[in-house]
């Protein structure tokens, strides 16, 4: 029997047609609902900032455990690192829920500025036109700074993630005291770069605050 195959391209089409006519249902629905897109990226901004927060404090209960272990005195080491190990999936989850989150953002702020930047050349006063397109350039101004920000604070994460992978997998194959002794170098290591992660999240936070308050006001 002859098989048909279809090409890699069109279904590629299909799937990119489908997000779009979900998309476009989604915000039909939201619309009728008296919420348009600069209401759902405000809930967006927020969700962004909320995730931002928990893998924050994720981190650092993280960190505070890598303290626990490499001033390990005695008791049960076994334990103790798979707790850590618990905690290092645990942010690994929290850095994935904020990357969906900015994935959600970006998608709604880019859908909102393609749909403000139709919208102006539909109106008929120049004075009126005019007004819309510089609300509508800081606006998108303030917006770059913001996405910036929160992909920088995102970013911050990976080397963590890595160096708490790195300690993690040494101290499965190594496990006990004089082992966790020797980490302890590592371990400054990445308390300096969740300090910087702690810090770049409450800068990106305060992007977003900012926004926001200014979103509200245009």
């Amino acid at each position: 029997m002859r098989r048909h195959h279809i090409p890699a391209l069109l279904v590629l089409f299909a799937l990119v047609f489908a997000a779009v006519g979900c998309r476009s249902m989604y915000y039909s629905t939201m619309e009728a609902f008296g919420r348009e897109k600069r209401h759902i990226l405000k809930s967006d901004i927020e969700k962004v900032s909320a995730e931002q927060n928990k893998a924050g404090e994720q981190f650092k209960d993280t960190l505070t455990r890598l303290k626990e272990m490499y001033g390990f005195e005695g008791g049960d080491l076994e334990k103790t690192y798979r707790k850590l190990q618990s905690d290092h999936e645990d942010c690994s989850a929290r850095a994935a829920a904020v990357r969906s989150r900015i994935a959600d953002m970006e998608q709604v702020a880019g859908d909102l500025f393609k749909e403000w930047e139709k919208e102006i050349k539909e109106i008929s006063s120049r004075d009126l036109r005019s007004k819309s397109e510089e609300s509508l350039r800081q606006t998108r101004r303030r917006y770059d700074r913001l996405d910036e920000a929160v992909n920088l604070a995102a970013d911050r994460m990976d080397p963590v993630l890595t160096q708490l992978n790195d300690y993690v997998l040494y101290l499965k194959h190594n496990l006990n005291a004089q082992a966790v002794g020797s980490l302890k170098v590592e371990a400054d290591k990445i308390e300096e770069h969740v300090n910087q992660l702690v810090e770049d999240i409450q800068k990106s936070v305060g992007e977003a605050q900012e926004f926001l308050k200014a979103l509200e006001q245009s």
